[in-house]
């Protein structure tokens, strides 16, 4: 018996998220557990001085297309080997706070999103892997990428 039974991977749609949604589908097949796979869009700020009426709509087609596009992108690494049970979701907002949510929301006994092993400015200013190890309901799984 698992004692992983519901997990959900964190992609971000850049070409590392092949890798890591295909250890995720690896997992949950061999493990028998349910796979959840999520994006998340950050919303695009509005930036003034532009007058509001011009600017929402083009700002509203946008992140439509982002949504969109992140649903297309999420079937297609739901669909490989192991993912028969795989579904995926796409919120918006800030990635560490819905991550967050979706994995108390659901339950999930495990996290498993990329490291991209950073250095420097980008180690100190802490990544949203580094947030989520330390704010998750359960286990985190860091799967390591190209950078």
């Amino acid at each position: 018996m698992s004692i992983y039974h519901r997990i959900l991977v964190a992609v971000d749609l850049t070409e590392s998220s092949f890798t890591i949604a295909e250890h995720g589908r690896a997992l949950a097949a061999a493990l028998g557990s349910d796979l959840e796979m999520l994006h998340v869009v950050e919303p695009l700020p509005v930036v003034a001085p532009f007058p509001p009426d011009t600017v929402t709509p083009a700002i509203i087609k946008t992140q439509e297309e982002l949504i969109e596009a992140a649903h297309t992108h999420l079937a297609t690494l739901a669909s490989g080997p192991g993912s028969q049970q795989a579904r995926w979701r796409v919120e918006v907002g800030s990635v560490k706070v819905e991550l967050l949510r979706i994995a108390r929301e659901f339950q999930v006994d495990l996290i498993i999103l990329g490291n991209h092993g950073r250095h420097g400015l980008a180690f100190i200013f802490g990544p949203t892997e580094d947030a989520v190890l330390h704010s998750a309901p359960c286990d985190v799984l860091a799967v390591r990428v190209a950078e």
